[in-house]
C-alpha cells in the first residue's frame, strides 16, 4: 500500500532544509488542517496538501 504521508525526514530532502525546519513545516501545515476540522498526525503531512501548499496542485 502506498504511503499517504510525509514525515520530516521527506520534508527536508523535498525542500532541502534541516529536519528541525522540517518539523517547523509540518506543524504549521497541520494547524491549518486542524482549523478546517481535519484530524492530523504529529511529525507527518499530506502528500496530498503538501503539494497543494508547495506546487499549487490538486488532483
Amino acid at each position: 500500500m502506498e504511503e499517504i504521508f510525509y514525515d520530516a525526514a521527506d520534508v527536508a530532502k523535498l525542500l532541502g532544509i534541516s529536519k528541525s525546519k522540517a518539523y517547523t513545516v509540518i506543524r504549521a501545515l497541520n494547524n491549518e488542517l486542524a482549523a478546517k476540522g481535519f484530524m492530523v498526525l504529529a511529525g507527518r503531512v499530506s502528500k496530498k496538501y503538501f503539494a497543494e501548499k508547495f506546487y499549487g496542485t490538486k488532483e
